[in-house]
């Protein structure tokens, strides 16, 4: 069974969330909902509510995971930089050669504050690619980029390539398509 387990922290893009989790269950991944601040309801970007499924300290007991996916929100991407439980999960993530996804706010603002991903190609929200430091990431202002197991995106309205190319790297370019054309998309 191909799993993910996504980071949400208080101020998280919700669209970025539930998006990535309602894909990457229709590709047969299963996801878990690790939720920073414990496994109470977090207030995301947009004051929607979400419960995450348990807490990142009992979800990283019960990794590892194929994918560890981080939604963007700048506050909920901040919080996750400043996490360093979410720090050493994302560096055993890469250090382990399994995928890490980003999206949004989260790729400026997580994989430098945790040392990840550097030398890959990489995208964001296209106003923080100045975040990036100079010289460790290679910024293409695509929707989503692809760099060997680092998958990031550029926001809200990238959300489904994004999750879709999650479906693809984790299971295959055919239930790629099968859930796209699900989603008439």
């Amino acid at each position: 069974m191909v799993s993910a387990v996504l980071l949400l922290a208080e101020g998280a893009e919700e669209m970025e969330a539930v998006i990535t989790i309602d894909t990457l269950r229709r590709g047969g991944v299963t996801v878990t909902v690790a939720g920073l601040g414990g496994d109470g309801p977090i207030k995301c970007s947009r004051d929607v509510y979400i419960k995450p499924d348990m807490s990142l300290k009992d979800a990283v007991a019960k990794g590892p995971y194929d994918a560890v996916v981080i939604p963007g929100g700048m506050q909920g991407s901040e919080n996750v930089a400043a996490s360093e439980e979410a720090k050493a999960l994302v560096v055993e993530q890469e250090k382990a050669g399994r995928v890490i996804g980003a999206i949004c706010a989260a790729p400026a603002v997580c994989l430098p504050a945790h040392g990840v991903g550097e030398g890959k190609k990489v995208t964001c929200y296209p106003s923080l690619e100045k975040k990036f430091p100079d010289g460790k990431y290679t910024f293409q202002p695509d929707k989503v980029v692809v760099d060997g197991q680092l998958i990031t995106s550029q926001g809200p309205g990238t959300a489904f390539d994004f999750a879709l190319a999650l479906v693809e790297k984790l299971v295959s370019a055919e239930k790629r398509k099968t859930v796209a054309s699900g989603l008439l998309l």
